[in-house]
């Protein structure tokens, strides 16, 4: 299976709709007000004309449950991708709307992958990031050595730090729990502001071209 792409933290409108033709599996649209990539309700608006074909994901930090579930019926978000503590029965309730659920955690030498065995039957996916105070969007990459601790079945999306450089060891990853590859800052003109060119050419990279 192909891997899917995911670009995340777009907030401009006309490089919304540039990034959309590419026809990414999921665009990500971050609804933290500390992260640099917050995406303005007006701005938001915008992702109800993103093709259906597309997974539009809301990306939170310790959001209040209630407050997620209206952005998600409000912009009909059809992903949500979860990096606080948010718990299980946090995400139970959230999967229970329908909605898919992605709980991002922030990988380092120190991660006991064993405290995700309680998310199995709650979430959809892990997203492995960089460990970082901020939640992600650090533009740094982890030891994806570490990820031979991992050994549940549930499939997973790599982040963090993802360049042009990194795409034949991703491609190399011989471990089909690999879902997808998400990037962000390395594909970036400034905060919130892809690099289309650049993501064409991991498209052709990834044969999506």
């Amino acid at each position: 299976m192909k891997l899917k792409l995911k670009v995340c933290g777009m907030k401009q409108a006309s490089n919304i709709a540039a990034v959309a033709e590419l026809q990414p599996d999921y665009l990500g649209f971050i609804f933290y007000q500390k992260s640099p990539r917050f995406i303005s309700e007006v701005s938001a608006e915008l992702i109800k004309y993103v093709p259906s074909t597309i997974k539009t994901t809301g990306v939170f930090v310790n959001e209040d449950l209630e407050t997620v579930k209206a952005y998600v019926f409000k912009y009909n978000l059809k992903a949500v991708q979860l990096h606080g503590q948010e718990d299980v029965a946090y995400c139970a309730e959230l999967k229970s709307t329908g909605v898919e659920v992605i709980k991002a955690f922030g990988i380092d030498e120190n991660f006991d992958f064993s405290k995700l065995e309680t998310y199995l039957n709650t979430v959809d996916y892990f997203l492995f990031d960089t460990q970082t105070p901020a939640h992600g969007g650090s533009g740094k990459m982890f030891d994806w050595t570490l990820l031979t601790n991992y050994t549940l079945n549930k499939p997973y999306f790599l982040s963090g730090g993802i360049d042009l450089t990194h795409t034949t060891t991703i491609k190399n990853i011989n471990d089909p729990r690999l879902y997808a590859v998400d990037v962000n800052s390395k594909f970036e003109l400034e905060p919130g502001l892809k690099d289309v060119e650049k993501l064409k050419t991991l498209w052709r990279h990834f044969d999506r071209a």
